[in-house]
This record gives C-alpha cells, sequence and structure tokens, in this order.
C-alpha cells in the first residue's frame, strides 16, 4: 500500500491496535456518526462527527481515495454529509484542516466554510 499522501498525518490511524481502532469506529457508527460511500465495494469517502454538543458538530477524518483526489467528487459527498447532519441536531458544522493542505481549503472554501482561528496540534 502506498504511503500517505503529504497532506496527511503520516502515518495509518489504527498503527499500533488495529482493535482500539475498530472499537472507535464503532462507537461512530453506533451513533450515527461516521458517513462513507462505498462504489463497487471499496470505500471512496468517509468522514465523522467527532464531537456534537450545544448544536454544533466538527467533522474530523475527512478523506478521499486518493486515486479519486482532484476529480471533483469531494464536493457534492461532503456536500451531502453537510445537509443531513445540518437537518439534524446541528444546524453548525466545523473541522478543522492542516494550513498547507490547498485541495482541501479550497474544496471547503466551495461548501461555505470560512477560516475563523488557527491553532496547533503537538504530536508526542
Amino acid at each position: 500500500m502506498p504511503g500517505p499522501a503529504p497532506e496527511e498525518i503520516g502515518y495509518r490511524p489504527y498503527s499500533g491496535s488495529s482493535r482500539g481502532y475498530r472499537a472507535s469506529l464503532a462507537g461512530l457508527v453506533a451513533r450515527g456518526h461516521t458517513f462513507v460511500v462505498v462504489e463497487d465495494g471499496e470505500v471512496v469517502f468517509k468522514t465523522d462527527i467527532g464531537s456534537l454538543a450545544l448544536g454544533c458538530a466538527q467533522l474530523q477524518g475527512v478523506w478521499v481515495a486518493p486515486h479519486l483526489r482532484g476529480h471533483g467528487h469531494a464536493v457534492p459527498m461532503l456536500a451531502a454529509v453537510l445537509e443531513q447532519v445540518m437537518a439534524g441536531d446541528a444546524p453548525l458544522v466545523s473541522l478543522y484542516v492542516n494550513d498547507f493542505n490547498a485541495a482541501a481549503r479550497a474544496t471547503y472554501e466551495r461548501l461555505g466554510f470560512r477560516q475563523v482561528g488557527e491553532f496547533s496540534t503537538v504530536l508526542l
């Protein structure tokens, strides 16, 4: 399997313990907080609601299959997620993105997201 794209974190989310990762995903699925598009048996899009409180959902892990990136698939798939989330308990949706991920930032801007702040994450 090829390595991560330069705009991604640099390691698989299940590195070290697939059991922990699977348990986390199972919890998200059970709460209806995972959105996946499968085409011909292949996951081509995925995102999760990482946090939901006070009418705001924060998306995390927005992902498009590498061979489909740059072909305009992210906007309609993420738009469908936003429509569903905003029609439910969260009329406000937020997310964060790496400042150097120009493709993702352009996608989010096309969907109406705007930058309201900055923060840094320290990985230990």
